[in-house]
């Protein structure tokens, strides 16, 4: 294959351009070339693949790997590293997501050997500095919760919600209530809450927002009885607002008998600020990969820890770390309740993800994480406002974290939500969240998280501002982006409905 060269005179003479389409990105393989060299197959080899692998599972024909030499293998994934787009590349407006920039230094707490080192198996007494690192994150997170009772076992977000609910189930069931089978649900709530409840065999009862983009108390008024199993709503909500009449639901579900569990994917706008339990909560997770350092997903799995008021204590998963004996200077141990639900993950967790936590919570300390809220709150209003006279906004003028754009206007100029979010990517942004909460029509959420500072949120809105014009005058502009990947506009409904998982 060989390169597309395009001459352009750009006024100065002429320039060369090469520009790799997608085939010379991706198909390189030429016959004959190498980029290794191993020793040539021996009868003894051949054999000993036979005696370690079935027959069954051995191939009959050579696989078609790649002939490409090691410059083109280093070429090309060099290449791919440039155009990846991250937290570290380019502002990273994900609403809901809170993709935002993490110390690198919580990074080298979480490879010290004294970690990494460490077996799972090993007897706790070799183990004392991780157990008293857990111990310390779990009454730090339950003093800013409010909620005492914690388990770090949970592996992610949705799968803390899972967890609770599956203690939910079991304190019912220890009451002799199993009538109690619905979890009300907001409209306004994350994807994963109803299938959550749904996974654990309860029933999704969803109920809609009032005008405010929040808790219609009255619709919950109609549903909440002897049914309900608890209340599952996030708060800060996924418009972007604070359930200010939280409070007045939670009270209302608890006089039928029910609990109230707190999303907490959007914590990172009140930490240190709003104490979840002070509004009603009585179970809630916590997103480490959002809130206090992660990296968003980690590589791979991330950190949801579930806090639970104390008479929920008993149902946490198995192990959690104490005190033995409750004694301050006794050393740590693991604790098995009798009625815990049980193990919801191998041994006690993504290790490396509390730990960057632990260095994350210990180096701010309350009055930082604080500050953290603030900025956080602050960055979002700043760029709403600045966003405001040329997108419509649905629920008034004010945000916490995050806010949602309606693209309506802009759709019936010829481009849509989708169109503007891929028109992001030209300019050198990653595109904010769309259709989502799907409360709103053409949807664009932004979070724009504590990290960014004032110049990149300006930069941001000018080139949000610019879009928004083009889309009043030539609208073709937008529909037809990105131009500037090697893999423009794809059809992702189609991926999504017929995906190619193999070669």
């Amino acid at each position: 294959m060989s390169r597309r060269i395009q001459i352009a005179n750009d006024g100065d003479g002429l320039s060369v351009k090469a520009r790799l389409d997608t085939q010379t990105i991706f198909e390189l393989s030429e016959p004959g070339r190498t980029g290794f060299s191993l020793p040539p197959e021996s009868a003894d080899t051949d054999e000993i693949v036979k005696a370690a692998l079935p027959s069954e599972f051995r191939r009959n024909t050579p696989p078609a790997l790649p002939e490409v030499s090691e410059l083109t293998v280093m070429r090309h994934f060099t290449h791919l590293s440039g155009r990846t787009m991250g937290v570290e590349t380019t502002f990273y407006p994900l609403g809901s997501c809170t993709m935002k920039y993490n110390p690198k230094i919580n990074e080298y707490g979480a490879w010290l050997p004294g970690f990494t080192n460490l077996h799972p198996d090993q007897p706790t007494e070799t183990m004392q500095g991780l157990l008293e690192a857990y111990w310390q994150v779990q009454e730090i997170l339950g003093k800013l919760t409010g909620l005492p009772a914690v388990s770090l076992q949970p592996a992610a977000g949705a799968h803390g919600e899972f967890t609770a609910l599956l203690m939910t189930k079991a304190y019912f069931a220890d009451r002799g209530e199993t009538a109690r089978t619905q979890v009300i649900i907001p409209d306004t709530a994350h994807g994963t809450n109803p299938a959550s409840a749904h996974r654990v065999g309860l029933e999704p009862v969803e109920i809609k927002s009032n005008e405010r983009g929040r808790i219609d108390v009255e619709a919950l008024r109609k549903v909440v009885g002897p049914k309900t199993a608890c209340l599952m709503v996030t708060n800060p909500n996924t418009i972007g607002l604070f359930e200010d009449n939280l409070r007045e639901a939670a009270e209302l579900v608890h006089q039928a008998g029910g609990l109230v569990y707190i999303d907490g994917a959007n914590f990172n706008a009140i930490v240190g600020r709003v104490r979840p339990a002070d509004f009603g909560g009585d179970m809630m997770h916590i997103n480490l990969h959002k809130t206090f350092s992660i990296p968003h997903g980690g590589g791979g799995p991330g950190a949801g820890p579930i806090v639970v008021r104390d008479f929920l204590r008993p149902y946490l998963p198995r192990p959690t770390v104490v005190r033995q004996n409750g004694d301050a200077a006794a050393p740590f141990a693991f604790h098995n309740d009798p009625k815990s639900i049980g193990k919801i993950r191998s041994y006690f967790g993504n290790v490396a993800h509390v730990v960057r936590a632990y260095a994350y919570l210990r180096q701010l300390g309350e009055e930082g994480l604080r500050a953290v809220s603030d900025y956080a709150v602050l960055n979002a209003n700043y760029l709403l406002a600045l966003l405001a006279g040329h997108y419509d906004i649905p629920y008034g003028n004010r945000c916490m974290h995050e806010f949602v754009i309606n693209a309506t206007k802009q759709k019936n100029q010829g481009a849509k939500a989708v169109d503007i979010a891929k028109k992001l990517i030209d300019y050198g942004f990653h595109p904010p969240t769309t259709y989502f909460p799907l409360i709103v029509p053409e949807a664009l959420m932004i979070e724009p998280t504590e990290t960014e500072n004032k110049e990149m949120l300006e930069l941001f809105a000018a080139t949000m501002i610019d879009i928004a014009q083009k889309a009043e005058t030539d609208a073709a502009q937008i529909v037809d982006s990105p131009r500037t990947t090697p893999v423009q506009r794809m059809d992702e409904l189609g991926a999504a409905r017929n995906p190619v998982v193999t070669a």
